[in-house]
């Protein structure tokens, strides 16, 4: 008898359970949101978020590989091991081990990753819609051209784009067409795939060497020298590479990160890239803007898309016109999640509040007004001593000294022998930062209209 109850009890209790859960109840304000990132390359973001998500009191797992700087943020939970030649089951592996309550992807690998999750195991198909969204609009994000082409037709300014298919396509755009412009590869990062070329040969040599499949030698070189878990994975589920041209647009980058659910925008924070990591990579220096255009744009595409969890904006502001162009968007959270903004707070901060269900709270600990200098990327020597440096707030996480410590080396894998062996007869080529306003300028006239 006592049996049957204690079956009948735990049935009813499941259907609570199930009722709550469907109704979006509030189940997680009484104990600490678990978070699982997952990351295979070497940014810092995913330790910067990492950090912010547990100082708002979420428990916080990950994947990555050894020597990831994720293993040097103190409080994880849990950390495995993201494996080069089993990257998927290592993945799905740690998602059953600590299962979390929604997974956070800090790179495009780790996102495609979870996608192909999303169509071998049903019984995971619930929690990762429940972090990145449904898969049904993933054809969209993940290609330049269709998104682009998704945004144009809801108004947003986008620049002129096409494939690239055969050489023919090039020579029809340089006909008709400035001879700037940018090609540009789907499934790259960092700026990696992203040339911008001068004339019709210079197009038709980036076309050839963006549009060709990785070769087994450079997935070895990407394996063993870049120790890029998902060098393998990568090379045997990728067919052919989208190559798209654009217009190019003269003027300065700027940045939006976002957090959604179901398509509704949640926060969102925008910057103004003060300089760069040359003239198509990572931003180093960064101001605070609330731009109105590049807000609306985000709200209509995550409506558009349906858009779940962070996604990242890139724009073009003209120059002259000041007119903001959207240019490519990100299915992954960004360097500007952990940041405590003025009159807004973070992401990071937004995140958590949203897993508990509880409104989120303006930072009492908001960065000062001003130019951000973002760490370590902004701490280069080729940038050391440039004043927009010494007049900018310095983005470093003192709590986690070992983490600085870290992030002030050379990457662990360019650390490692092979990679210093490559290297000795290839050397690295760094591009020099290129810097888009005048620091003092800039800085005075924030401060300005602060005071007004």
């Amino acid at each position: 008898m006592e049996t049957r109850d204690l079956v009948r009890d735990r049935h009813r209790c499941s259907r609570v359970l199930l009722q709550a859960y469907f109704s979006g109840a509030d189940l997680l304000s009484d104990r600490q949101p678990s978070v699982l990132i997952i990351a295979a390359k070497w940014w810092s973001t995913s330790a910067r978020m990492a950090i912010a998500l547990l100082s708002h009191g979420c428990r916080v797992g990950a994947v990555c590989p050894t020597g990831h700087p994720l293993r040097y943020v103190s409080g994880m939970d849990h950390i495995r091991d993201y494996r080069s030649f089993r990257s998927l089951s290592s993945l799905r592996k740690c998602i059953r081990e600590w299962p979390p309550d929604v997974i956070m992807p800090c790179d495009d690998g780790a996102v495609a990753q979870l996608h192909e999750l999303h169509r071998q195991e049903p019984t995971l198909r619930d929690l990762i819609e429940q972090s990145i969204g449904s898969p049904d609009s993933y054809s969209i994000v993940s290609s330049r051209f269709q998104l682009l082409k998704t945004a144009e037709l809801l108004g947003i300014r986008v620049p002129k784009t096409v494939k690239v298919t055969s050489a023919q396509d090039l020579v029809t755009w340089h006909r008709d067409n400035p001879s700037t412009s940018v090609v540009k590869v789907d499934g790259e990062s960092g700026g990696n795939g992203v040339r911008i070329c001068h004339s019709l040969d210079e197009s038709l040599s980036a076309w050839r060497e963006l549009s060709m499949r990785p070769t087994a030698a450079k997935a070895l070189k990407r394996l063993a020298v870049d120790r890029d878990p998902l060098a393998a994975w990568k090379r045997s589920n990728r067919g052919s590479r989208e190559v798209t041209i654009q217009e190019f647009i003269s003027g300065r980058p700027a940045n939006s990160m976002l957090l959604s659910r179901q398509g509704a925008v949640i926060s969102q924070a925008s910057v103004l890239v003060v300089a760069s990591d040359g003239p198509t990579g990572a931003a180093m220096i960064i101001r605070h803007t609330n731009d109105r255009y590049i807000t609306h744009t985000g709200a209509l595409l995550a409506a558009k898309l349906h858009l779940t969890g962070f996604c990242g904006l890139d724009f073009m502001i003209q120059a002259g016109t000041e007119i903001p162009y959207l240019i490519e968007m990100n299915p992954r959270c960004t360097q500007l999640g952990h940041i405590e903004f003025s009159g807004q707070g973070s992401l990071a901060r937004a995140y958590a509040s949203d897993l508990r269900r509880e409104r989120n709270l303006n930072s009492s600990q908001a960065i000062p007004l001003g130019p951000i200098a973002l760490f370590p990327q902004a701490f280069r020597k080729s940038i050391a001593r440039n004043p927009h440096l010494d007049l900018s707030y310095h983005d470093i996480p003192w709590e986690e000294p070992k983490l600085v410590h870290e992030l002030l080396l050379d990457p662990w894998p360019t650390r490692r022998w092979a990679a210093r062996v490559y290297h000795f007869f290839r050397p690295i080529s760094w591009s020099a930062p290129v810097v888009f306003e005048d620091a003092a300028a800039a800085f005075s006239k924030e401060r300005h209209c602060a005071v007004l």
